[in-house]
């Protein structure tokens, strides 16, 4: 049996974000809020991120770069997908289809709703971004939990992103057209 090191295990869940977004797939549909995209980066990204050609052509490699710095990096999913792979890579995930604040508030809202009465540890500040205090918070709450804690987790942050998926297109009836595919593809149980 081969395991996988954290950093095999962040680059083949950085594979299987690009396949769930349409892999090598070059998009521009008008309702589609990302508008062109490639590999599942839409321009916005990538110009943001340095790159300055064609959609069409942006390479596979720029594609993983930019999902590594903007999704995993920057928001600190590495740091929690170090503390507890599941509920990282949950959350990188989230954040590549909802964006990385929304994908930090969910976890912050489930260890606030989690807190047993606050006695736990210290209740977080529902900012959207992780930084000492939230992961001080989540390794507190699976030392208390255990393995129940992890698939309670889960559980939750599937939950919501589902029903945010739904509150979209409830909104934004254009919307529609993906909630099959974002709930078969993106929703755990």
């Amino acid at each position: 049996m081969v395991i996988a090191f954290p950093e095999q295990r962040i680059e083949s869940l950085i594979t299987h974000v690009m396949k769930a977004e349409g892999w090598d797939a070059y998009t521009n549909d008008p309702d589609d809020a990302g508008k062109e995209t490639k590999w599942g980066i839409t321009v916005a990204s990538a110009r943001a991120y340095g790159y300055t050609g064609p959609m069409k052509d942006m390479p596979e490699a720029v594609a993983r770069a930019i999902y590594r710095k903007r999704y995993v990096d920057e928001p600190r999913f590495a740091d929690v997908f170090a503390i507890e792979p599941n509920v990282g890579a949950e959350l990188i995930d989230t954040g590549v289809n909802m964006g990385t604040a929304i994908a930090a508030m969910f976890l912050q809202r489930w260890l606030n709703g989690f807190n047993d009465t606050g006695s736990r540890y210290g209740d977080l500040h529902v900012d959207g971004r992780i930084g000492a205090v939230t992961l001080d918070a989540l390794r507190t709450f699976l030392r208390w939990r255990g393995p129940q804690g992890i698939t309670v987790l889960m559980r939750g942050l599937n939950g919501i992103q589902a029903e945010r998926y739904l509150a979209i297109t409830e909104s934004k009836p254009s919307q529609r057209k993906y909630l099959f595919g974002w709930v078969l593809n993106r929703v755990e149980m």
